[in-house]
């Protein structure tokens, strides 16, 4: 489905010009601030993903020790390394689950709520009428529509 489309289903922004430019700046900003929290969130993920590799590259480590005859070394990394909470209670995937439930869904929750209090159904309504206002075509019949 082309973007277009995607526009027309959702809402055009000229639909939505009688917006105050002052509600339309405040959810603009509270977008950029969520869209700050989902990048986090990713972070987070490639922090998870990350444990996740060291520990089983850690593992491979330590079955080449033992095989290359350092036994009590590989033991010794092993007890104190392997399968080692990474903060004091909490694998990694502890804590995305907290920062899912206890910070992103409540921001998303937050981020709904005031778009429904302030009667805006676009998510970016800021970035759409930004679209809509660069992409009109040239008044001068220069180079043309985007």
């Amino acid at each position: 489905m082309r973007c277009r489309q995607l526009a027309r289903q959702s809402g055009s922004p000229a639909a939505a010009a009688d917006i105050p430019d002052a509600t339309v700046a405040a959810l603009g900003k509270l977008s950029e601030a969520l869209e700050a929290a989902e990048h986090a969130r990713g972070l987070l993920y490639g922090f998870h993903r990350l444990c996740g590799t060291a520990d089983l590259t850690l593992q491979e480590a330590v079955g080449m020790l033992r095989d290359a005859g350092h036994a009590a070394l590989a033991d010794d990394i092993e007890q104190t390394l392997v399968g080692r909470d990474v903060i004091a209670g909490c694998w990694s995937f502890q804590l995305v689950e907290a920062y899912d439930t206890g910070y992103w869904e409540v921001f998303r929750e937050a981020e709904r709520h005031a778009r429904a209090e302030t009667g805006v159904p676009l998510q970016h309504v800021l970035e759409a009428e930004m679209k809509e206002r660069e992409q009109r075509p040239p008044a001068d019949g220069g180079l043309g529509s985007r």
